[in-house]
């Protein structure tokens, strides 16, 4: 039996779909993809903005020990969400990683996994970043929560939500710099 060229042609395109989404091959294209895609988040208008009035949001680090976003209130905040199974999230690490390694004393950092411990562990080891990552130990506030991963947000001293971008940004940026640079003064 002699295959078509249509039918050829239909084998590859199922061979190439399925090594794109049920492979580690094709975790690692989505990837790559979010990276090529990412653009500058992009601040909320001042007339937009939410006010984040409700800090009481249990945290626990992967040692144990307990934080309270109301601890960091009246500080710059950023805040991310993420999981290692979600390629945007995964893609924006690097940049995270830069950011944090430039503003870590100046700002609070809280990334967020949406995840298992032990494959965030194992994760943040095999990528080598020192990013403070925590986990949910109780109810997220409202005005923070979102279904999406990824989801950032940065927090001005006032409690002003002065980002609230979903999906892979270019977060080593100078605008990005350049804003928590404003918001530190």
């Amino acid at each position: 039996m002699k295959l078509k060229k249509t039918q050829l042609v239909n084998i590859a395109i199922i061979l190439l779909l399925t090594l794109y989404f049920f492979t580690p091959i094709g975790f690692k294209a989505k990837v790559y993809l979010n990276r090529l895609i990412s653009h500058n988040p992009v601040p909320v208008e001042e007339r937009a903005q939410q006010i984040l009035e409700d800090y009481d949001f249990k945290l626990v680090n992967s040692n144990g020990s307990s934080v309270n976003l109301s601890e960091h209130k009246g500080d710059v905040i950023f805040i991310n969400f993420w999981a290692t199974w979600c390629p945007p999230c995964v893609a924006e690490m690097p940049d995270l990683q830069l950011l944090y390694d430039a503003y870590g004393e100046k700002v609070t950092f809280l990334f967020i996994a949406r995840d298992k411990k032990e494959k965030v562990s194992n994760f943040m080891m095999k990528k080598k970043y020192n990013l403070p990552v925590y986990f949910e130990s109780g109810f997220t506030p409202k005005t923070l929560y979102s279904a999406a991963l990824p989801t950032t947000f940065v927090i001005d001293k006032k409690g002003n939500i002065v980002v609230a971008e979903t999906g892979s940004a270019a977060w080593n940026s100078q605008s990005v710099r350049s804003l928590l640079d404003g918001l530190l003064k």
